[in-house]
């Protein structure tokens, strides 16, 4: 069967669902080469499978509110692929989730966990819960149902979780508390845990820090360096956070953050002090980053995003299709030299076309923000050997995970063809070993 006609019935399978129909159209054209090469893959059928989740799981959650009404969200788990390892990826919690979002993310694991080289196989889940607004009490509630279902479908060498959007520390510590209460046995079911109590040092810092790392490694091999350019950052999160924390190590310069609300442009720079205030506002306070341009006195757009500002360096780090073709535009008028993706999928298909026609150094989320399930991964394999390392050994290992995806995606892309075509690279590396393991492992 062509790629066209494979692309055809993902479509039909899954009506509606565009989120998914765009992240497996755009790996679909990435892997066209390797499937030339590969008449074996054709034959095994190994695409028609790969689309297709192992198995995809709904259920109900009903919770109790602080009114003592009883209230019910839909949860998710999509568990996609697990030719290489246990079913590894994020819970995402939103009003904006259902299954279309969940399987678009779980497909988008499989690639990039094959990249970081660990035993890890792709997998998602979520629900529609929104966790603004509530107490830390109806958190609690709503986790501990959530995880009253989802335990019967994880475990440490079955399917392993972490957090994604609305899923911080406090809602794994609650979810993994009710799974050790359900199962009785204190494993490493869950990451993202507290140091305290099973989690990794480096596992907060680990997102946005290897995008940095990437970033950097994708600019020398270009002959920059990250020291003394201008960063726009879009997110305010954990992912961004962090990120700006390592620009600031490297010596760069961050002008921009935004959240659902809009964005801030600081043209002197978001420094120490400003960092601390941020984290002090979105992780504590939860507050909107408008108040840091109220604090500051600084520009603050409404309902805007960080494209529209002269910078070298752009790290999209809010959510999906958050940078169209017209913004890539201006970032190219304003100067841009690399774009590199900290969210998932954050820019849209002739947002990355732009890039590319343009020769813009262009990281993507697959490769760039694969520093998260990379520690997680050795968080995971802490757990079995209850074992804990320094933050030193993490972010050493963190690194060299993060300059062996670059090059692995950047040596894919010339071996197909198309050298400097990272978005190949990466596909294309992550299916290859995939698609071998699949092959091995017989019609399953």
């Amino acid at each position: 069967m062509s790629i066209d006609k494979i692309y055809e019935q993902v479509v039909n399978r899954n009506p509606g669902e565009v989120e998914f129909h765009q992240a497996v159209k755009e790996v679909l054209e990435s892997i066209e080469p390797a499937l030339e090469q590969h008449p074996e893959f054709v034959s095994a059928k190994i695409v028609e499978r790969i689309v297709e989740p192992e198995r995809q799981i709904i259920f109900r959650v009903p919770w109790i509110d602080d009114n003592g009404d009883v209230q019910v969200n839909r949860g998710f788990r999509v568990q996609f692929n697990s030719a290489i390892g246990p079913y590894k990826g994020g819970l995402r919690f939103h009003p904006s989730v259902y299954l279309g979002i969940i399987k678009f993310l779980g497909f988008e694991q499989i690639f990039k966990n094959a990249l970081t080289g660990l035993a890890m196989g792709g997998g998602k889940g979520g629900s529609d819960f929104d966790p603004k607004g509530k107490s830390d009490n109806e958190v609690m509630r709503f986790c501990q149902s959530f995880m009253t279902e989802l335990t019967r479908h994880v475990g440490p060498d079955t399917d392993v979780p972490a957090g994604d959007i609305g899923v911080g520390r406090r809602e794994i510590g609650y979810m993994f508390g009710q799974y050790r209460r359900l199962v009785n046995r204190f494993e490493g079911v869950l990451t993202g845990k507290g140091p305290e109590w099973g989690g990794s040092l480096g596992r907060p810092e680990a997102t946005g820090y290897g995008l940095v790392y990437f970033t950097q490694e994708m600019l020398k091999d270009n002959g920059e360096d990250l020291k003394g350019k201008t960063v726009a950052i879009s997110g305010s999160g954990n992912v961004a956070q962090f990120a700006l924390d390592k620009c600031l190590q490297m010596d760069a310069k961050v002008i921009t953050l935004s959240d659902s609300s809009g964005c801030i442009y600081d043209p002197d720079g978001i420094d120490r002090d400003k960092l601390e205030y941020v984290m002090k506002l979105k992780n504590i306070k939860r507050g909107r980053i408008k108040e840091y341009a109220e604090e500051y006195d600084v520009e603050y757009i409404e309902g805007g995003r960080p494209w529209g500002f002269e910078c070298d360096v752009a790290l999209p780090s809010a959510t999906q299709n958050e940078l169209n073709a017209k913004e890539a535009e201006e970032l190219i008028d304003n100067g841009v030299i690399a774009v590199a993706e900290g969210a998932n999928m954050p820019s849209t298909p002739d947002a990355i076309e732009t890039f590319l026609e343009k020769d813009i150094m262009f990281g993507p989320a697959k490769a760039a923000n694969a520093g998260g399930v990379s520690v997680s991964g050795l968080e995971m394999a802490q757990n079995s050997q209850r074992l804990s390392w320094s933050f030193e050994e993490v972010d050493s290992k963190l690194q060299g995970i993060m300059k062996n995806i670059y090059r692995t995606t950047a040596d894919y892309g010339q071996k197909f063809g198309s050298e400097g075509n990272l978005v190949l690279g990466a596909n294309v590396g992550g299916f290859m070993k995939v698609a071998k393991a699949m092959m091995d492992l017989g019609v399953i």
